[in-house]
């Protein structure tokens, strides 16, 4: 399996970084155990979360993701094998909130908690802090980066604009972003392509989009706004459905099926082909889902299917 540099960390993954947003919510504990062994004994070495995870669910409060990774790396004694990757920034509560320093610095504690160690490889700020100067957030990520807290700093969901303001400002005593994560897939690409992955490529910053399947849509087992009535993913992926999405969806069929392949397959393999992308992150919920998932990895798409994908 080819291993792929994170931009300027030193870093190496394996083609797919395995998605935790999942993790203490459509996958139980047992369950995420489960996935976290099958990918680690297929070589998906890179683990994505964030302490937000999973807030935005019924009854979640914030943190079960990286607890569940936390426990599960205890267990299995497996914490040097893993590049682990979490954000920080996003509301968690009253006052809890923000890129400032003093937040920031809490967060990234709270986040070692639950994860149980104590250096987190890629700290990434969840979003741009309008309300906090660039350097001072900069600073902050210095600061733990000085403590042996984390290993890098890095952005998602940062604009062309924002991205190169946070890298104009690194220097000395200011932490520089070494990844970015942004929303990127087949479905979903005019925010990435042009000035975000311009800007990427000239700076050397590493890119593990997340959204790689548009919420599940590009599975295509939603084929219309009928088959997401009550499902986790509803809200997400109903936005995918657009007239050129659906017709994406019949060349991403027709590409399959001259690989034997499925769709998921297909959208991954032309994610991993963009030169300026790292890794895609993917998430799983079941074992079945990982497996299929892995099998991108050795599919080759050819000129021909790529000039299709191309809408």
């Amino acid at each position: 399996m080819e291993m792929r540099k994170l931009g300027n960390t030193g870093l190496s993954t394996a083609p797919l970084v395995l998605g935790g947003n999942v993790f203490g919510w459509t996958a139980d504990r047992e369950t995420s155990f489960a996935i976290l062994d099958a990918a680690l004994e297929a070589g998906i070495n890179a683990i994505d979360t964030a302490d937000v995870y999973n807030r935005f669910a019924p009854g979640g409060q914030g943190g079960e993701s990286e607890t569940v990774i936390g426990a599960w790396m205890q267990d299995r004694g497996v914490r040097d094998r893993v590049v682990i990757i979490t954000k920080g920034g996003l509301p968690m509560g009253e006052g809890l909130e923000g890129l400032g320093r003093d937040y920031l610095t809490r967060a990234c504690d709270a986040s070692l908690r639950r994860l149980q160690t104590d250096h987190i490889d890629i700290y990434m700020a969840h979003r741009a802090d309008p309300a906090t100067p660039v350097a001072e957030t900069l600073e902050a990520f210095q600061t733990l980066i000085d403590a042996g807290k984390i290993g890098h700093a890095a952005a998602s969901n940062y604009s062309a604009g924002e991205l190169r303001e946070a890298l104009a400002a690194a220097g000395e005593d200011k932490a520089r972003y070494a990844v970015l994560e942004p929303c990127y897939n087949l479905a979903e690409r005019s925010g990435y392509e042009g000035a975000v992955e311009d800007l990427c490529v000239e700076q050397g910053i590493g890119v593990i989009p997340f959204f790689a399947l548009a919420a599940g849509f590009l599975t295509g087992k939603y084929r219309s706004r009928e088959d997401l009535a009550g499902k986790a993913r509803e809200m997400t992926a109903a936005s995918y459905f657009t007239e050129r999405n659906l017709a994406l969806l019949a060349v991403i069929d027709r590409v399959a099926a001259r690989h034997g392949a499925t769709p998921a397959q297909v959208s991954l393999a032309w994610l991993m082909v963009r030169p300026s992308v790292s890794a895609p992150i993917v998430s799983a919920t079941s074992l079945a889902q990982l497996r299929d998932i892995l099998k991108s990895i050795d599919l080759r798409l050819t000129r021909q299917d790529l000039a299709e994908l191309d809408l």
